[in-house]
């Protein structure tokens, strides 16, 4: 067996995304299973370099697991030869210029999204990343989480027949600050910073229905600031400017129309914190983060609209459960690993930097919908 390290330059790790899902439940997961198998007898071992502006903090993150490589200088880091792969968790207002930096130096290129912020921004970094003949991808976790997997599942096996409508939930109460702290950043909730729940969520929705069911071809939303006035970090108040709702309707290609909720100020009633319920002629289905539940046409009961009378019928255990019928890692891990191959053998992978830029025009869109009040045509995006 060869042992074949790849250095990552992970920049961003200090924050909650880049700490938790990527170093620890992704790359450290990895060396924790011995490194990635490719099944040709070389195993690919992981070797995070810490990278960020806050020195101690990387330090404390290296001594509580056992790494070397910490680093505060972005510009030494990509300089350096041995360092192959270039990840990016940052804030989003940071993130273009250090991905413009790592390309120029020739690093394959992993990143969170939004990948810049705005689609001018979005498409040049895939005209560079080709240019350049780097290999680069776009982190689109959701895809690869169990319940979403189950339903893709079913859309293959044709259980919904023709697909009529999508209908998502996201979001829970995100506390102000004041009483509670708030369990996401301040910064998401100032635009100039480049926060705003449109420019975090509507890239998530544009590639989960986009694998799913096909490319979204419009977009009309609604974006509001629910809560004008938050408390960051260290107990100050602020003034949030950035949206933190979204209500959005998108059309889909093939005549399905989807409506997808989004907000940080709504308390939660439902089994996951995101769900989804797909109709079709055939089925049903409703799939969070985890399960999935379906109900096909020759079980649907035949419900009937009564006002004067309690409802009768348990309607939720009237759904069956789609089984797991496999073992289901981290869906970020699940996507490094992908990613990792690609770059080590060049297999096929899509999830890239123009996917991405897809991503940032459906938020950028949603943004001008909103302000404008009208319904707006997606176009196909290309390099």
């Amino acid at each position: 067996m060869t042992r074949k390290t790849v250095r990552i330059a992970m920049n961003g790790v200090t924050g909650r995304m880049g700490y938790r899902q990527h170093l620890v439940r992704s790359i450290l997961a990895l060396r924790e299973q011995g490194g990635l198998d490719l099944g040709d007898g070389t195993v690919l071992w992981p070797e995070p370099v810490l990278l960020g502006r806050r020195e101690h903090a990387l330090r404390e993150i290296a001594e509580r697991h056992g790494l070397e490589h910490v680093s505060t200088d972005l510009d030494a880091v990509l300089a350096d030869p041995d360092v192959d792969v270039y990840f990016d968790s940052q804030v989003t207002s940071a993130r273009e210029e250090s991905l413009r930096k790592a390309i120029a130096a020739g690093k394959h290129v992993y990143t969170e999204k939004p990948t810049a912020t705005g689609l001018a921004g979005a498409l040049e970094l895939a005209r560079l990343a080709r240019d350049r003949g780097i290999r680069h991808g776009v982190v689109q976790d959701k895809i690869f989480l169990p319940g979403l997997r189950k339903l893709k599942r079913l859309v293959d096996a044709g259980f919904f027949g023709r697909v009529l409508s999508v209908r998502g939930e996201f979001g829970y109460w995100v506390f102000e600050g004041d009483w509670q702290p708030a369990q996401r950043p301040s910064w998401n909730y100032r635009a100039e910073d480049g926060g705003g729940i449109v420019v975090d969520m509507f890239p998530h929705w544009e590639y989960v229905l986009h694998e799913l069911f096909g490319r979204v071809t419009s977009v009309q939303a609604l974006a509001t600031t629910h809560i004008p006035q938050r408390w960051d970090e260290h107990g100050k108040p602020y003034d949030a400017t950035a949206d933190d709702a979204a209500y959005g309707i998108f059309e889909i290609e093939g005549a399905a129309i989807a409506q997808i909720n989004s907000s940080w100020a709504v308390r939660v009633h439902r089994d996951e914190l995101v769900e989804f319920q797909v109709d079709g002629t055939h089925g049903s289905a409703v799939a969070g983060l985890r399960h999935c539940r379906a109900q096909h046409r020759g079980a649907t009961p035949k419900p009937v609209w009564n006002p004067d009378l309690p409802a009768t019928e348990v309607f939720r255990d009237q759904w069956q459960e789609v089984p797991d019928n496999a073992e289901f890692d981290n869906g970020f891990k699940a996507q490094w690993e992908l990613f990792l191959r690609h770059v080590h053998a060049g297999t096929p992978y899509h999830w890239d930097l123009l996917a991405g830029a897809r991503g940032v025009q459906l938020a950028e869109l949603g943004l001008q919908s909103s302000a404008e009040g009208r319904r707006i045509d997606v176009p196909e995006v290309a390099l």
